[in-house]
């Protein structure tokens, strides 16, 4: 008569044993089946020293397989010297975004063809600066304050000439033209001096635009 024992919680049967599907603890993971989550992909999930290898890309950009030519180096020399010199001359393509359109080449063009005070506020700045230095000369330091805030007072009322005048040229010459943001672009042009502005004057005061 046979008899039935309890079988223990960690034994298996023979058929479990002899599967072949099992693998033993100390199998190599290549030879192990796949988990369900990985027999869905159909691949086996990446480490995540892996997985975040590739992720990582140089700050400057792609990476580069070893250093640059020479003559890559003097292309992108040419290339720099070429742009800037088309942006000196004022060409739309070179332009940054802030100095392109319409608008701006005329508002350039006006500041450009008149004479203002307001293009000597850096020399003034300039005094100022150098006046703070001389001590126990107050009527010096006095009179250099005086005038810059006389010149602030200037380059404000030239604020209004230059938009009150640009309002006048954007409505007869570009009406289609947004305003906003001419005035302040042709104040700030006009207070530059003169060979240090970029792009450069394509016209001298006097010209007629």
């Amino acid at each position: 008569m046979p008899v039935f024992r309890r079988r223990s919680a960690g034994a298996t049967d023979g058929t479990d044993q002899d599967s072949p599907d099992a693998q033993s603890p100390d199998s190599p993971a290549s030879d192990r089946p796949f988990r369900p989550a990985e027999a869905a992909k159909g691949r086996p999930t990446p480490k995540r020293s892996e997985a975040e290898k590739g992720r990582y890309q140089p700050i400057g950009g792609s990476r580069r397989s070893g250093p640059r030519a020479p003559a890559d180096k003097s292309k992108d020399r040419a290339e720099r010297a070429r742009r800037y010199e088309a942006q000196k001359a004022g060409e739309e393509w070179a332009l940054p975004p802030k100095d392109r359109g319409p608008g701006k080449k005329l508002a350039r063009d006006y500041v450009d063809s008149r004479r203002f005070i307001s293009e000597y506020y850096m020399y003034i700045l300039l005094l100022l600066v150098v006046g703070l230095f001389i001590r126990g000369s107050t009527t010096v330091q006095f009179g250099l304050t005086a005038l810059v805030l006389l010149l602030v007072i200037v380059i404000v009322i030239e604020a209004l000439i230059i938009r009150r005048a640009l309002l006048r040229l954007v409505s007869q010459r570009l009406p289609e033209t947004a305003f906003r943001g001419l005035t302040r672009y042709a104040v700030m042009r006009a207070i530059q001096i003169r060979k240090f502005r970029m792009p450069q004057p394509t016209v001298r005061p006097g010209d007629r635009i």
